[in-house]
């Protein structure tokens, strides 16, 4: 049989797919991956004869027409054209990346993407540079998404007055990265007030989460409303609205090479490119895709309509979690069509997961 599961790779699998793959016949396995990896490198569709020529298949061109013909009965292979090879289909796919794919030289490829993974750089940079990475060794778009402020911790807060009886509050957390807040609120503040307002926050609240932070807040403003000064009382509830609003809008990615897409037979289609550049640029069902993965133990596979999203029907989306101290912190991947070269492509993918993980993880 050659059959045989990967390790560590989890997919997007459907029950019927996996008995039909146990069902075939050893020969008909063989044609199958040997036709599928012609067309991958290739990108024409494979005929009998083609297959004939290959070293293994060792059988003639009137056999192997016969089984290709089983297979396209089975939904596995299609013919573009009355009188062309046959092509894989989204199932053949589905197969092939389940049973087919074997270990490639993950050291060559660990090598490769150590030397641009470095940890003395800021976070942004490393999450840009890995999503430049997994676009410029595959030559297709490669997307990280930010680290979910859910996971970040509080370090210190201060407010500063601005014009208008608007504040600036400044957030540091535990990255030591800077993130800014205006509020507005209903009377002007001095600053005594507002140092007073961020010390309580400072003293009470450093090192909880900002999610946390937000619903202690409101804690505090619901416990110890007689025991806190007005002014701290309503900074405690502008700061609290600012982090509930800014979470609302939270979700984003780095993505580069998208236009490496426009290269490919199979998304030359300018309606489905359009489609394909819009979910980029609108990101929210992207995002949806991703956030799937955050529980995967090791990489996700969507091929095509597994996606459950329109413009990534012919398209194969490879993803795996990323993480800082052991904790899961966001997804990084590749979107490229559904005819990929898997082989390097899954473990590119799962290197560069556990590289940015050890990146993150290593900065100071």
């Amino acid at each position: 049989m050659y059959i045989r599961g990967l390790v560590n790779i989890h997919s997007k699998r459907k029950s019927s797919e996996m008995a039909q793959a146990l069902t075939l016949s050893d020969r008909e396995q063989y044609v199958l991956k040997t036709l599928i990896e012609h067309y991958i490198a290739d990108g024409v569709p494979v005929g009998s004869r083609t297959l004939s020529k290959i070293e293994g298949i060792n059988c003639s061109p009137a056999t192997i027409r016969n089984v290709m013909g089983d297979l396209e009965a089975l939904g596995l292979l299609h013919a573009p054209h009355t009188s062309a090879g046959r092509v894989p289909t989204q199932q053949a796919y589905r197969i092939f990346v389940d049973h087919f794919v074997g270990a490639s030289n993950l050291k060559q490829l660990g090598d490769r993407l150590d030397l641009k993974l470095p940890s003395d750089v800021s976070r942004e940079k490393l999450i840009q540079r890995a999503s430049e990475q997994l676009s410029g060794l595959t030559q297709m778009a490669g997307l990280v998404t930010l680290p979910s402020r859910k996971s970040a911790q509080l370090k210190q807060v201060e407010f500063l007055p601005l014009s208008e009886r608007r504040i600036l509050v400044i957030l540091v957390n535990s990255d030591d990265e800077i993130e800014n807040r205006v509020i507005q609120t209903d009377r002007d503040f001095t600053p005594s007030e507002l140092t007073e307002a961020a010390n309580y926050i400072n003293q009470t609240h450093a090192g909880k989460s900002f999610t946390s932070l937000r619903d202690n807040l409101r804690e505090d403003l619901l416990n110890l409303r007689e025991n806190l000064k007005d002014h701290t009382q309503q900074m405690l509830d502008a700061t609290s609205k600012a982090l509930e609003s800014d979470e609302e809008n939270e979700g984003d990615f780095a993505l580069s090479g998208q236009t490496n897409l426009m290269s490919f037979n199979d998304l030359s289609d300018v309606d489905r490119l359009r489609e394909l550049f819009e979910a980029f640029n609108s990101k929210r069902d992207i995002l949806r895709l991703l956030e799937r993965s955050l529980a995967a133990d090791g990489v996700q596979i969507f091929i095509g309509q597994e996606s459950g999203f329109d413009p990534l029907a012919h398209c194969s989306v490879v993803t795996a979690p990323y993480q800082k101290d052991g904790e899961i912190i966001g997804v990084l991947g590749v979107v490229g069509p559904t005819r990929m070269a898997y082989e390097k492509v899954i473990p590119t993918v799962d290197i560069t997961s556990k590289l940015l993980t050890a990146a993150l993880s290593g900065r100071s």
